[in-house]
């Protein structure tokens, strides 16, 4: 396959408790775990949750190694941005906060124009997006 737009995109991630992640990420947002491994103590082996909703071009890999754990460093530009294309539904938001996000001012004042922005348990963004996306310039 060509890296092209065709190509499936993962976005691999360190995660301090991968029950914490699962929670906000397929509960509150609603992706479907697509692989689930539990490291079984050997050396180098990892725990993985891989979420996503099913087709979608991209999924999370969520990593947690128990033998010598990376701990999540983003920054506040380091953004999920999921573009809906209409008002965010509260319900949605509230959701979210139930399963352990958190609202959070954007960095950027932009997002808080065009969106909500929530942190997940790790400290990762995850903006909601009142606008559409298109990769033609317009």
């Amino acid at each position: 396959m060509p890296a092209d737009a065709t190509a499936h995109v993962r976005i691999a991630r360190p995660s301090r408790n991968l029950g914490a992640a699962e929670r906000f990420w397929v509960a509150g947002l609603g992706l479907d775990v697509q692989y689930r491994h539990e490291a079984d103590g050997t050396p180098g082996h990892h725990s993985l949750l891989m979420a996503g909703w099913p087709d979608a071009a991209w999924h999370l890999e969520l990593v947690h190694d128990p033998a010598a754990p990376v701990e999540p460093r983003p920054t506040p530009e380091d953004l999920l941005v999921i573009y809906l294309g209409e008002p965010v539904p509260e319900t949605l938001v509230e959701r979210l906060e139930q399963h352990g996000g958190t609202r959070v001012p954007a960095h950027n004042p932009y997002w808080d124009t065009w969106g909500v922005t929530l942190q997940d348990p790790d400290g990762y963004l995850l903006v909601l997006s009142t606008r559409t996306w298109s990769s033609s310039a317009d």
